[in-house]
């Protein structure tokens, strides 16, 4: 059996390929933190355009900054590129297709010119990022290490992208368009100030303030389930496929793209895609972060002390699933803008049903990584609104306890639980306190939220029955409020 190869394209069976000629395929895009979402998505995206015949000058050329991108560009260049991504139904049908929009990559630890040349290219003309919600921030100049997290200056993406932007001014280039795909509200506007940032601390005169009036920085939506690859996975295209692939990506059949039309230099024709193009993408942006991801939030935790490994384990416990459905309906949704063509009630319980997949097999410790990051992009904000509305905040701040419940390291029968958060060591210290204000007392992810007495008397009320009588009381408990004749849950 042979490994995936643009000369093996032609002897699949049961594999849809690239119908385009890649060698006609010109770099457009330079994209950072090419991993499998990015593979399941915006490649996707990308790839089906060009099986139409367009968008062949929009290649993709993914750049790697941390050490742990190298393994990614072994793999891709083992393929030339190439990779498999496979949609798994929930009646255990699987489509496989060849995606082959990535045809370069660049690794910047290792040649960084080579990086700042491919953006100043004026092909160029999108920058993208999936860096994860920890990877924006921006280093001190003289952080030149780097570390799993952020990279060191040098190598931060957000400086890469502002020094290519002053060449772009030299040479007399248009400047590219910076799109961020990553899960933070109001994205593109965050990656706008860490791009002007990065340029403020580079020193760059006058760079800043162009930046702002010239470059565009559209906000976007995107949503399709993709765990982590697994040898299950690469015998599963082996066995079922015939096909030696380093690196397939495994997704659920769901794709949505909503994306905000404002690009300085052009852009691929999305819509023939199937993604959606809007003035305004906030409604939808609220409504993928507080429903989807934050309920991610509400199984990790609750599941993962009650011993489950897979998401759709934690989903199908009737107590979990019940949180769940609560919070969207209860908490969540009042926090929400209304969505054009979306009715909210049929999204969330396609989430139950997306989530309760059996074939995805995502992990709880998958949606668990960075909660340092992601808790407070994605839970608080819910918190925040509704104790200045007067409403509900129980179920919200039960996420929160169970999480707080999580890092001190050990799940209900006694067994680790594996942590990977930046923050670990000090989370896990704050969490084996005694007393809950202490994990509250982390000010860098709760603020001023931890002085407001409302919500640290519910956490340490909700922290001390979980730690107390277990996670299933307290899920009875708060389905018992819900189901109240008063309805009032506070």
């Amino acid at each position: 059996m042979k490994g995936l190869s643009p000369e093996r394209l032609t002897s699949l069976d049961d594999v849809a390929v690239p119908a385009y000629d890649r060698s006609k395929v010109t770099v457009g895009i330079v994209h950072f933190g090419v991993g499998n979402f990015h593979r399941s998505h915006q490649a996707m995206f990308l790839d089906s355009l060009m099986n139409r015949g367009e968008a062949l000058d929009w290649g993709i050329c993914g750049v790697g900054v941390l050490p742990t991108d190298l393994r990614m560009r072994e793999a891709l260049a083992r393929q030339s590129g190439l990779y498999t991504l496979v949609m798994k139904h929930a009646d255990g049908r699987t489509d496989a297709r060849v995606i082959g929009s990535i045809i370069d990559y660049l690794y910047a630890p290792e040649d960084r010119e080579a990086v700042l040349e491919r953006l100043a290219h004026p092909g160029t003309r999108i920058v993208s990022l999936t860096i994860t919600e920890g990877g924006y921030g921006v280093p001190e100049p003289d952080d030149a290490a780097g570390s799993d997290v952020v990279p060191g200056f040098r190598f931060s993406p957000f400086v890469l992208i502002a020094e290519a932007l002053q060449l772009r001014i030299e040479r007399g280039l248009e400047p590219f368009t910076v799109l961020s795909c990553d899960n933070i509200e109001k994205n593109g506007d965050v990656a706008k100030q860490r791009v002007i940032e990065a340029a403020r601390k580079a020193a760059i005169p006058g760079l800043e303030s162009w930046i702002g009036d010239h470059v565009s920085f559209p906000n976007s939506m995107v949503d399709r389930i993709t765990p982590a690859t697994t040898d299950v996975d690469r015998a599963l295209v082996s066995e079922r496929f015939h096909l030696i692939d380093t690196w397939p990506v495994v997704c659920e059949p769901f794709v949505q793209w909503v994306l905000e039309d404002d690009f300085s230099a052009g852009r691929p024709a999305y819509e023939k895609a199937g993604v959606e193009l809007v003035d305004d993408v906030t409604p939808y942006e609220l409504m993928k972060l507080r429903l989807l991801n934050a309920s991610h939030q509400a199984i990790a935790y609750f599941g993962s002390l009650l011993g489950f490994t897979y998401a759709h384990e934690a989903v199908g416990h009737p107590s979990i699933a019940a949180l769940m459905r609560d919070y969207m309906r209860v908490e969540a949704t009042p926090t929400l803008l209304p969505v054009p063509r979306i009715d909210l009630d049929e999204y969330q319980e396609s989430l139950l049903e997306r989530f309760a997949n059996p074939e995805i097999r995502d992990t709880l410790a998958r949606l668990a990584t960075d909660a340092s990051e992601r808790i407070p992009k994605w839970v608080l904000p819910v918190i925040r609104e509704n104790l200045a509305a007067g409403r509900s905040i129980a179920h919200a701040t039960a996420v929160v306890a169970s999480w707080a419940r999580y890092c001190a390291g050990n799940d209900e029968n006694g067994r680790p639980l594996t942590q990977v958060d930046v923050r670990a060591e000090e989370l896990r210290l704050a969490a084996r306190s005694s007393e809950p204000a202490a994990f509250l007392a982390l000010h860098e992810i709760f603020g001023e939220l931890a002085e407001d007495q409302r919500f640290a008397s519910a956490f340490a009320s909700l922290l001390a029955t979980i730690r107390a009588h277990g996670a299933e009381p307290l899920l009875r408990r708060l389905a018992d409020e819900v189901a109240a004749p008063s309805g009032a849950v506070r």
